[in-house]
């Protein structure tokens, strides 16, 4: 019994050796196609873009330049108040610090 589980493992062994040559070629194949396919789906890729920058409605100047006076009064405006805040705690925290060092 131990004579043909040894042929069988040779068999297989055998088998696997062969079957190596045909798993190298496949992976160079697949990698080869790989390689081949990168510039097909670049070209898809930027076709897509161009269609959905087509779609896109883009605002008017006049609507940038309001947004963009919007933004930037906004960001003053809090810029502002968190200055003073800043200042105003710093105040009440020096206070107290003062308070614990008489």
């Amino acid at each position: 019994m131990a004579m043909a589980e040894a042929v069988k493992v040779n068999n297989s062994e055998e088998r696997e050796a062969k079957a190596a040559p045909s798993r190298v070629s496949e992976a160079a194949a697949g990698a080869a196609e790989r390689v081949t396919a990168y510039p097909r789906r670049m070209r898809q890729f930027l076709h897509d873009v161009r269609v959905e920058l087509r779609q896109v409605t883009w605002p008017s100047s006049t609507d940038v330049r309001a947004t963009t006076a919007v933004v930037i009064v906004t960001v003053f405006f809090f810029g502002a108040f968190l200055a003073l805040v800043d200042t105003g705690v710093s105040r009440i925290v020096d206070q107290i610090l003062q308070m614990f060092r008489r």
